[in-house]
């Protein structure tokens, strides 16, 4: 199936970034929506660069109640439908509860859980008149745990994740539409060095890291497939952090403190700062994050094992 309307909400960095450009390899048809014009700018090139059909792009902040009914009104007038939207906006912050500004703790929760709502709201509706399509929404490994110094972060996931879950039990009545979760772990994409941080340490991704490509790669895979009913995870240590929070929750909350030190802090010191939360930072967003990236290989093996299973 190529020549889909496709809309990526967070399309300028990272995973959403990523998407977007596996999707354009297929020759789809792209919304790209964003809150820095100048980063979508780099996005837009990108995709065009992997041939896809047509590009359009949309500034909007889906963290805004009108944002996504503007967004979701510009596609209908250019393309008429829509098939799949893939919802990857979000923003992190580091700190404990009792520390954080509460601005920046309720932005955080605010991208992820009201932006969710408003954009289920804005096209639901139209997947419902259509009688098909699909909304997956990126959650994370998060979404299912806590972990010191991410309490809004984690707020965030696990309220998307409820938001999602809802969804699906909702639409169960229209066979044709779907709601998809996708919850991988710790991915090398720049949200770790954007991120809003009150911890007093530099951040960085926990092993192990996920290329961002092995993220797209299960969205496209959704989008040509939908699960319904569950949770798709990427990422090899998921089950086992989810297993051990929940069937050992003492020994999980002795370890999970020292371990996030050593795992996803550095020694050195870092100023509180409100990261990304607030405003966007164009100039560093991109795919990949600072872990050592994929090896060119290992990209072209993930795009083709991709687009290889899809059914015409």
């Amino acid at each position: 199936m190529t020549g889909r309307v496709v809309v990526v909400v967070g399309a300028s960095s990272g995973i959403g970034l990523a998407a977007a450009t596996a999707f354009a390899a297929g020759d789809e048809n792209l919304v790209l929506v964003s809150r820095s014009a100048e980063a979508l700018e780099a996005a837009e090139r990108a995709c065009r660069g992997q041939g896809t059909g047509d590009v359009d792009t949309a500034v909007a902040d889906i963290g805004e109640p009108a944002a996504a009914d503007r967004v979701v009104a510009r596609v209908l007038d250019r393309h008429g439908r829509i098939d799949v939207v893939v919802h990857t906006a979000t923003v992190m912050a580091y700190g404990t509860v009792e520390e954080m500004p509460a601005d920046v703790f309720t932005a955080v929760v605010d991208v992820s859980v009201r932006g969710t709502v408003h954009l289920a709201r804005a096209v639901l509706p139209v997947l419902r008149r259509q009688r098909a399509g699909t909304l997956i929404g990126v959650n994370s490994l998060l979404g299912s745990v806590t972990v010191p110094q991410m309490g809004a972060y984690a707020a965030s996931k696990w309220g998307q994740r409820a938001v999602l879950r809802t969804l699906q039990q909702e639409t169960r009545d229209e066979p044709g539409v779907h709601v998809c979760i996708v919850s991988p772990g710790s991915v090398n994409t720049p949200i770790y060095y954007q991120a809003a941080n009150y911890s007093g340490r530099a951040v960085r991704p926990p092993w192990p890291v996920l290329a961002p490509e092995r993220v797209s790669a299960a969205i496209v895979r959704l989008a040509d497939r939908p699960r319904r009913h569950v949770s798709v995870p990427v990422g090899p240590a998921n089950p086992v952090i989810i297993a051990g929070f929940r069937l050992l929750p003492r020994a999980y909350d002795r370890l999970v403190g020292p371990l996030f030190q050593l795992a996803a802090t550095t020694r050195a010191r870092a100023r509180s700062t409100p990261g990304n939360v607030h405003e966007p930072a164009p100039g560093h967003e991109r795919v990949h994050g600072r872990w050592p990236e994929p090896s060119q290989e290992q990209v072209v093996s993930m795009k083709h094992s991709a687009h290889a299973k899809r059914t015409p």
